[in-house]
């Protein structure tokens, strides 16, 4: 029965790569054919190490669509010789489950040759399912393959995980999808324009399925119109978008012109350019790290939430993902262009950067030294400290530089928004910190918010 099942996956992989949709046909043999995750599959690095040695045990693969995880837990069986079983976990049940176990337990038992188990999106499976792999996972009745979209700490039983190689995939790079993309074109004899070719790499983020799902269409598009190469129209089609011709020289006038906007606390400028910026495809993870650079560096402490908003579009953007996540990015786009500015800390770091680099180094203060090791206080190391919480207001004035350092000013505080002098070198205020001036002043910037 198990040498019929395989013959039938054979000869159904065979119709699949004679007459299947192209990413099935491009689908790697070998991992020499593999593209990208170099980290994981490049000369002498673990898991192709532990693929060659036949000694993968079981195993979780986690990383986005399209990152190679199907591909690899086939590669893994081919290579080791042992029976395949693929299984969702949409439409698995424990049933399904436990007869998968037991026909494994014959084969290797009838004929001495494992099983492979794959379960893609195994976050989908319930705690009670998860746990009827345990037995035969710890015994090594099979080598269970899972892959996953999602944080496996989060998603997968702690005991099944423990039990398992973690190996994370990242998004393949726009030039290993080129590399992808002409492979497929050369396979199905075919050509296409450079731009046409680059768009396609852009416009599928990271995931080799659906760029190459694109080129097919786009291929079908082309030939039904009689032209011999694929050009920009014929992907703006198939992705059933605007293709914006976005060079390299273009990507750093773009960013460049984002950022001054959001500086210079226009709104409506910032948006734009982020609306460009996602319809070309630019990388939504290097949009959310500009934003969240710019926080600090031209809101800084004028609005020290502003960090924390950029901070939470950022995660949003990996937790969420493109399209949702672009109303996160533009939720801190319009609330770091509406806050007030200061640059007074990237001043204050250049400052006192500055001083590391031009002055003489000098020692820390005896009172400032780590005094918690025996003989620390043998040594003198924290006498005279005083400590802050034990004083009226948590504050106290006290040597915290080298003497030859004492009175050298660094932050420099703007008085725009919450960016304002401490009263006395101590703390604020009380009630300092409202915001003044700026252009997110009395009714919140511009327009308000």
């Amino acid at each position: 029965m198990v040498e019929r099942a395989d013959l039938f996956q054979a000869a159904l992989e065979r119709r699949l790569a004679e007459h299947g949709p192209l990413a099935a046909r491009m689908r790697p043999r070998s991992l020499d054919e593999m593209v990208g995750q170099r980290h994981l599959l490049g000369p002498g690095r673990p898991l192709r190490a532990l693929i060659e040695a036949d000694r993968l045990s079981s195993a979780v693969l986690w990383g986005p669509p399209g990152s190679g995880k199907t591909t690899l837990a086939k590669l893994v069986a081919g290579a080791t010789k042992k029976s395949f079983v693929s299984m969702s976990a949409v439409a698995a049940g424990v049933k399904d489950v436990r007869e998968t176990v037991e026909t494994a337990r014959n084969l290797l038992a009838v004929e001495g040759r494992g099983t492979v188990l794959f379960l893609d999106e195994v976050h989908r499976f319930n705690r009670a399912q998860q746990d009827a792999l345990l037995p035969s996972v710890e015994s090594g009745e099979l080598v269970f393959i899972g892959a996953t979209t999602e944080n496996p700490f989060f998603s997968v039983n702690g005991p099944l995980l423990s039990r398992s190689s973690l190996f994370r995939l990242d998004r393949l790079s726009e030039p290993d999808l080129v590399v992808l993309l002409r492979r497929a074109l050369e396979r199905e004899d075919a050509s296409a324009d450079d731009d046409a070719i680059t768009a396609l790499a852009r416009l599928a983020e990271g995931d080799a399925r659906s760029a190459l799902n694109s080129l097919e269409v786009a291929l079908a598009l082309a030939e039904t119109a009689g032209r011999s190469a694929v050009s920009v129209e014929d992907v703006e089609a198939a992705r059933s978008t605007r293709v914006l011709r976005y060079g390299e020289d273009e990507h750093y006038d773009v960013v460049s012109a984002f950022i001054k906007s959001i500086r210079g606390s226009d709104p409506d400028a910032g948006l734009y350019w982020l609306a460009r910026m996602l319809e070309a495809g630019e990388d939504a993870r290097f949009i959310a790290r500009r934003l969240v650079i710019l926080a600090s560096e031209d809101v800084g402490m004028a609005d020290p939430q502003a960090l924390v908003v950029a901070d939470a579009a950022a995660r949003a953007v990996e937790f969420v993902g493109l399209p949702e996540a672009q109303l996160n990015l533009a939720h801190a786009v319009v609330h770091l262009a509406n806050a007030p500015k200061s640059n007074s800390v990237t001043a204050a770091l250049g400052r006192a950067r500055s001083d590391v680099a031009e002055l003489s180094a000098g020692e820390v203060p005896k009172h400032l030294r780590d005094s918690h090791y025996k003989g620390a206080a043998r040594l003198g190391h924290g006498k005279g400290y005083v400590y802050p919480h034990g004083e009226p207001g948590g504050w106290v004035a006290q040597q915290y530089r080298p003497p030859h350092l004492e009175g050298r000013v660094y932050w420099e505080p703007t008085g725009r928004g919450e960016d304002v002098r401490r009263a006395a070198g101590g703390p604020a205020a009380e009630g300092e910190g409202a915001a003044q001036g700026g252009p997110a002043g009395q009714e919140g910037g511009r327009r308000g918010s």
